[in-house]
């Protein structure tokens, strides 16, 4: 008869709800403190041929320029065409700043602010302030696009000031008083040469620690978009970025004990002959796992049996990487968390020397903002969005967010997680918290992408010296993407409580997640699958599947024009690498145009 394995204690969801209840009691704040495959989930097959039959979706006719944008007036066809054009030229992209400094200098503030209202402030930005985007977010309403709002104003820092604010804010006081003593991995060391986050990335917003009250600011911001995503519709999305809630340090150090920890779970399969097997199939056989534990120091027999109480895993008498993750330590003490193992000596030992009051108080108030932010969304009825970044801070991100998605998720979808499909191991993240959201019976949320920081990753590995995490090729990352969503699509069919929003410009991968749901018998109104593109951006995809009942949204950022010029300098030097795409838009808007002045529709203001 196989043993019974019963579910360790969780110590930092404990710690979540110790983070949790003392912002409570601080009122609610926490003080200044394609080669697109087809991979099937296990059990879709025979639910796909159990399901009665349903009505086939609507496909959208993505080439279809008049109903594209039928929400459009001339004056924005036109607006898109200009600014679609400019964005073309490499030399106005490639010397943007110089060319704005000028402009404000010869038009002055105000003229600038015209000039920008009618160019590219018009065409990605939705307005200055919560009252201001409010038309517009109806406007998109009105034909079935939703919004994501994002408070887009960032700080505009020189090179060495983001790099002396990196440097600042990655290492503790223990590791600037001892130089060169160190175990840390390099990958999860600050590198002064990378710590203007900036460089190289276009899609994403960079923030960079100041100290707590900043912290807090930000976590009011978060709390204005939430506010106002509620207020203006019944189901909008509030996007928000861990690194703005507190010191990068502890993602950084955190996400190294996370990492070395499932290195020391692939070491402990390889020894039980399971090297190279899919890690959601990966199971450790629980005696010889104890065993090994024993042998290895870490901990007695009756200390290492007692971590498994609480609760039942399954009665296969073996581990899989889920229980592992909850058996990195059983002591409540933020610091406490920091013990990693040593794969040379077999030993567990402390990552750091030794954390300071401050930076204890610090890292708490990292999880209490983050949890005023979940209830915030939950009474509003908006759903929160953690955007991903770097893989150096990834792995702690992923797995604050999955505390929150197990704490808010019960009854519906509140908290969504973001995959980045150009990395490596994006399939087995996605898989493994799918199966924990079904083995915990909460609902799980993924926005699916493919990634903003492949050139600063790729450069930051090879010049530090370890493994590159992104895909070798651009069709790895399409297999990759694909692989990820047609596992959440057929968990959805075999599961209702999965949730996932295809952030995509790419038609093809559109068109195929449309075709996959007509394969699976996943109606739009069901609202399990979203579809997300940014505002000014792959309108004739976005407004023809809102227009079609499809769930769809525009990420949505606003914010004073002088304030959000680092996010306009993004979105310029988006559409120019993204030439075939911008090609087909522009070619679209102006058939629509040369449409309308042939039928005489140009001056007409709703269409």
């Amino acid at each position: 008869m196989a043993s019974r394995v019963l579910r360790p204690r969780r110590p930092f969801a404990r710690l979540c709800s110790t983070a949790a209840a003392s912002s409570s009691k601080q009122k609610g704040r926490p003080s200044s403190l394609p080669a697109l495959g087809n991979v099937r989930h296990p059990a879709a097959a025979a639910a796909a041929a159990a399901a009665p039959g349903s009505t086939a979706p609507v496909i959208p006719d993505f080439s279809n320029y008049h109903e594209a944008y039928r929400s459009k007036s001339s004056t924005e066809l036109m607006r898109s065409l200009l600014v679609f054009r400019l964005c073309s030229y490499s030399v106005l992209v490639d010397r943007h700043k110089e060319l704005i400094n000028l402009s404000r200098t010869l038009l002055g503030k105000w003229l600038f602010g015209k000039v920008m209202r009618m160019t590219f402030y018009g065409q990605f930005v939705a307005g200055e302030d919560q009252d201001d985007i409010k038309p517009l977010i109806r406007h998109n309403r009105s034909f079935g696009v939703g919004s994501i709002l994002d408070y887009s104003v960032e700080e505009d820092l020189t090179q060495e000031e983001a790099e002396n604010k990196e440097m600042e804010s990655c290492e503790s006081l223990a590791e600037k008083e001892v130089k060169g003593d160190t175990h840390r991995e390099k990958k999860f060391r600050p590198h002064r040469q990378f710590g203007d986050r900036r460089e190289n990335v276009i899609s994403a917003r960079t923030y960079f620690y100041a100290d707590e009250s900043k912290c807090d600011q930000y976590m009011e911001t978060f709390l204005k978009c939430i506010a106002a995503s509620g207020g203006s519709s019944e189901d909008g999305f509030s996007a928000i970025k861990m690194t703005a809630l507190g010191r990068p340090q502890f993602l950084l150090q955190f996400s190294e004990v996370l990492v070395k920890w499932r290195g020391f779970f692939r070491q402990l399969a390889a020894e039980q002959g399971m090297a190279g097997q899919a890690v959601v199939d990966t199971k450790l056989d629980l005696e010889r796992l104890q065993n090994s534990l024993v042998k290895l120091g870490i901990a007695t027999l009756e200390e290492v049996t007692h971590w498994f109480t609480g609760g039942n895993i399954n009665l296969s008498g073996t581990v899989d990487l889920m229980d592992w993750n909850d058996l990195i330590d059983n002591r409540t003490k933020v610091a406490k968390l920091f013990v990693v193992p040593n794969l040379q000596t077999g030993e567990i030992e402390p990552l750091l020397l030794e954390f300071t009051e401050e930076e204890e108080l610090q890292m708490k108030r990292m999880l209490q903002r983050m949890d005023v932010l979940a209830k915030e969304a939950v009474q509003k009825g908006v759903r929160l969005m953690v955007d991903a970044e770097q893989t150096y801070f990834q792995p702690a991100i992923s797995r604050l967010t999955l505390e929150m998605q197990r704490k808010f998720n019960t009854e519906k979808p509140v908290i969504f997680n973001t995959y980045q499909c150009y990395l490596k191991d994006a399939y087995d993240n996605v898989s493994m918290d799918v199966e924990l959201s079904r083995r915990e019976n909460w609902y799980f949320g993924a926005k699916l992408v493919r990634g903003a920081y492949m050139a600063q990753e790729r450069k930051r590995a090879r010049e530090i010296g370890y493994e590159d995490p992104i895909n070798n090729t651009y069709e790895d990352t399409n297999t990759t993407y694909s692989r990820c969503l047609d596992y959440i699509l057929n968990e959805i069919k075999v599961n209702r409580k999965a949730n996932v929003m295809v952030a995509s410009h790419n038609e093809k991968t559109v068109t195929y997640t449309l075709h996959r749901m007509h394969e699976l018998g996943l109606q739009p109104s069901a609202k399990k699958v979203y579809f997300g593109q940014l505002l000014g951006m792959s309108d004739q995809i976005s407004f023809p599947l809102g227009q079609a009942g499809y769930p769809v949204y525009k990420y949505v950022p606003y914010g004073p024009v002088e304030e959000v010029l680092p996010y306009l300098s993004r979105r310029a030097q988006e559409n120019k690498g993204m030439m075939a795409g911008t090609q087909r838009e522009r070619e679209l808007l102006w058939n629509e145009l040369k449409r309308r002045i042939l039928k005489g529709d140009l001056f007409k203001v709703a269409y």
